[in-house]
């Protein structure tokens, strides 16, 4: 009797390896603060992105952004440490055991519950994938995909039911594309290949190469909320003063208006001459010529000014 205890005991430990395996999201280091990123390939944007999250390849260069609440690493200690992170992670996708083999077609308003899906095939999402946690915040997603992965003209990742963008991984052993105005979720990791995201895309994740560039043109981007992930707010806004109080306003030079203009603050200068606004039109106070209130604006404005210039760039333009 004890020995058939102990064969089912055995039975049901050998069946709940494979869950314990997929259980467990990859470790990403200090990859998890980084959106794009390649370790040996450019990064490189046209068009305006939207990106939040730090941007960098360690052999290579980024170049073309703006508009990056992140830190760019080229070639630093940073982007040599998100290197070796990223290779970490990479394995231990690939060697993760699967639990589902799904066809070479993602989407078409399928919906799966949380596992590790191998493709051995190049794959293609199409139309809408969603992915159910069952209530579960923890539920992880791992996709492995043994070719090149494509995602469709307005495919979409969409997650219910607690389901996490931090929770959800894609391990491609190729060219990642994203067609115009895909919604992609999670952290896409490419193996010595290329991750191209195109315009009006929208990527909450990352967008990682072991080796391969990493383009993007006129997208939105950024690291997922949860699991720890990193939340990046950008620096703490100057403090204005009585320049909060003006719409226009010129430390030195003249503020001039010609035609119907309505506006909403203040208007003013420290040096020169205010002319041509209708005091009907202007919410506020006009000011036609200096006195005390553009003295403190103009002594306010510097101090604003000059609030910017011990901050880090976080930008590349």
């Amino acid at each position: 009797m004890k020995k058939q205890l102990l064969k089912v005991l055995i039975a049901v430990i050998l069946l709940l390896i494979p869950m314990l395996n997929f259980s467990q999201a990859p470790p990403l280091g200090s990859a998890a603060g980084f959106v794009l990123f390649s370790t040996n390939g450019a990064v490189s944007n046209t068009g305006i992105s939207q990106i939040t999250g730090n941007v960098g390849t360690h052999s290579g260069s980024s170049t073309n952004f703006g508009n990056v609440n992140g830190v760019m690493h080229d070639g630093d200690g940073v982007s040599a440490k998100c290197a070796a992170d990223l290779l970490i992670a990479y394995n231990k996708l690939d060697s993760t055991i699967p639990t589902f083999y799904p066809s070479s077609t993602l989407g078409n308003g399928d919906t799966l519950i949380a596992g590790v899906y191998n493709d051995s095939t190049a794959t293609t999402l199409n139309l809408n994938l969603t992915l159910n946690a069952k209530g579960d915040s923890n539920a992880v997603f791992i996709f492995q995909i043994q070719g090149a992965f494509s995602a469709g003209p307005g495919s979409k990742i969409i997650l219910i039911n607690g389901a996490l963008a931090c929770n959800v991984f894609w391990k491609v052993e190729g060219v990642v594309n994203m067609a115009s105005g895909c919604t992609m979720r999670g952290t896409i990791i490419a193996n010595n290949a290329a991750i191209n995201m195109n315009t009006g895309d929208t990527l909450e994740g990352r967008a990682l190469s072991t080796a391969g560039a990493v383009t993007v043109s006129g997208v939105m981007a950024y690291t997922p909320i949860g699991c720890g992930s990193p939340v990046l707010t950008g620096p703490v806004a100057p403090a204005l003063g009585s320049a909060a109080c003006y719409a226009l306003f010129s430390t030195d030079g003249a503020v001039g208006n010609s035609g119907i203009t309505h506006v909403l603050g203040d208007v003013g200068t420290n040096d020169g001459l205010t002319t041509g606004f209708d005091t009907l039109l202007v919410t506020g106070t006009v000011h036609p010529k200096p006195d005390t209130s553009t003295a403190k604006c103009a002594a306010d404005l510097l101090i604003a000014y000059n609030y910017r210039a011990p901050l880090k760039t976080q930008m590349l333009i």
